[in-house]
């Protein structure tokens, strides 16, 4: 089965929960024994070299900046504007050199594809089924970004938003098949099309802990764990940090944040935050993990927060936002603290560092519920049916799609990018 995906860049290394999601998807397909294609932004920091292990196809185009102007003037949201012309060229040149069965929108970032995927699909790939895969319902990450902006920045944003709204809605229309990754962004894409989705959470392959005692050896410590790259992301801890910086480090409790971020804004953040301890982006995050009492995840809107199963299987207790964990199976009281506020959650910090009774409670009941759920070779399974159920698959090709060794070999790699 001759799979065309496309997402927004090479997913490797997996700095933050996107290309973590899009990382794990692809190989799971590629495992799965798909002929898969992908095509996506390079990253020039980490160039992609040699052949890749699990027979993957890279077609990787340099990104070609926007100015404000041409994101504004665009009939396409500011999320779907990161591409270049190369990256067109490899996109046309996929769709005239290859059937495909079945051509994957891998987060509504790869929306800037659909009217040439629509066009090949109304001409020679009348067969290419389409599946789009939901990183987040964007509706609702739009419409809390506008509300949060002032002045002139809300203007663009609002606008911004009425284009989202549109695009979504169109992919949700000419989709064979949608997933998601979380329950309640599975609800949300339902009301809006009445058409049935899929849910299609991550998978885990990370280290597992399998024992831990937290106590008074490891330091009186709080620790968030992940990019801050995206507006959604900063406006969240931002605001976390205004209400918990003072009185964490007034009671003596250490808050530490590690991930990638830009150097600029990096800095403006240890300004603002003194007493924080900002450690940037790490090879690994196990030692981090492993010096901290508890995790936050101040994250004030839903989406699989893949964090949390770092969390989880290196055993530290969560302390949530009430939206912020849809899709884990976790118990409020008894495997993880949910708060309404930022204000709340920093009392809760400061109730719960101390209480060790609680804290390796809760570690070990939210490891026990997660341990069985989130394995690769569910989302495998899951991969598959989605794209299956696309493509109508039936028996032979379900059996070859359903084989977990690597691909066979296939024709040449298109041109650039590999």
């Amino acid at each position: 089965m001759n799979c065309l995906w496309l997402t927004l860049a090479d997913p490797e290394p997996a700095s933050n929960g996107q290309l973590l999601y899009s990382k794990g998807l692809i190989e799971a397909a590629a495992r799965s024994g798909l002929a898969l294609t992908v095509l996506g932004l390079a990253r020039p920091e980490h160039p992609r070299c040699g052949v890749d292990p699990l027979g993957i196809d890279w077609c990787l185009a340099q990104e070609a900046p926007r100015t404000s102007w041409q994101r504004v003037l665009s009939p396409y949201p500011s999320i779907t504007q990161r591409r270049s012309p190369e990256l067109q060229l490899l996109l046309a040149q996929a769709l005239a050199e290859r059937t495909w069965d079945a051509i994957v929108f891998d987060s509504i970032c790869a929306a800037w594809a659909l009217p040439a995927v629509l066009q090949y699909r109304n001409g020679g790939g009348k067969g290419s089924r389409l599946v789009y895969i939901a990183h987040n319902h964007e509706m609702t990450v739009a419409r809390h970004l506008a509300a949060s902006a002032r002045g002139l920045r809300r203007l663009q944003r609002e606008l911004d938003r009425v284009k989202t709204i549109a695009l979504e809605r169109r992919l949700l229309a000419v989709a064979d098949v949608v997933t998601s990754n979380t329950p309640d962004d599975r609800a949300r894409f339902i009301a809006d099309s009445g058409r049935d989705v899929l849910l299609l959470p991550p998978g885990y392959d990370g280290p597992h802990v399998h024992t831990r005692t937290i106590d008074g050896s490891v330091p009186r410590r709080a620790i968030l764990v992940g990019s801050l790259d995206w507006q959604v992301k900063r406006l969240s801890v931002e605001a976390f940090l205004e209400a918990a910086a003072i009185p964490l480090a007034q009671e003596g409790v250490q808050l530490q944040l590690v991930g990638e971020a830009e150097h600029d804004y990096l800095g403006r953040l240890r300004r603002r935050f003194p007493s924080v301890d900002f450690v940037g982006r790490v090879a690994d995050v196990g030692p981090y993990l492993r010096q901290a009492r508890l995790a936050l995840v101040p994250d004030q809107i839903g989406g699989f927060k893949l964090k949390g199963l770092d969390y989880v299987f290196h055993r530290l207790p969560i302390l949530a936002m009430r939206v912020a964990l849809p899709g884990m199976p976790l118990e409020e009281g008894r495997s993880v603290a949910l708060f309404d506020n930022h204000q709340q959650m920093a009392q809760g910090v400061l109730s719960l560092i101390d209480d060790f009774a609680t804290l390796n409670a809760w570690q070990h009941r939210a490891y026990a519920a997660c341990s069985d759920k989130f394995g690769p070779a569910r989302i495998r399974r899951d991969l598959r049916a989605a794209i299956g159920q696309a493509t109508g698959a039936r028996s032979p090709i379900v059996a070859a799609v359903a084989a977990t060794s690597a691909p066979k070999s296939r024709t040449a790699p298109l041109a650039a990018g590999k």
